[in-house]
């Protein structure tokens, strides 16, 4: 058996044997903004950049997530000063409606900046 192994092998030539590569010369990519990065943020920073507000319950069907995870990553935005949001009752029902502040349109203005730099430096490559 030992012997069929040894029969089926190849043999390797100096000229066949790997060679050492230099080594991969690191990209300098840009910093992206680790807050607006996650894709439920994202989405909330990009939907309130096309309309002037819109509803918790807007957002929530527009995103297709839940009521919990919408509250969480948008209290995190509105901690950031990335939006506002302002909660009202209407006809005894509550509503909450956000808004992109300055600050979060200059975010997402330079974010975008930033990924359209990794793409120009990932296809150059």
């Amino acid at each position: 058996m030992a012997r069929a192994l040894a029969h089926g092998r190849k043999q390797l030539k100096a000229a066949d044997a790997p060679r050492e590569r230099p080594p991969a010369r690191a990209l300098e990519l840009p910093e992206l903004d680790r807050l607006i990065h996650e894709r439920i943020r994202l989405g909330i920073i990009s939907a309130l950049a096309t309309n002037a507000s819109l509803s918790f319950k807007d957002l929530k069907r527009i995103l297709k997530t839940t009521d919990g995870n919408l509250s969480v990553h948008a209290r995190k935005l509105e901690e950031a000063d990335y939006i506002s949001c302002l909660k009202y009752f209407e006809a005894r029902v509550p509503r909450t409606e956000y808004h992109l502040t300055s600050a979060g349109r200059r975010a997402l203005t330079q974010y975008l900046d930033q990924m359209e730099q990794w793409i120009r430096l990932t296809r150059d490559k």
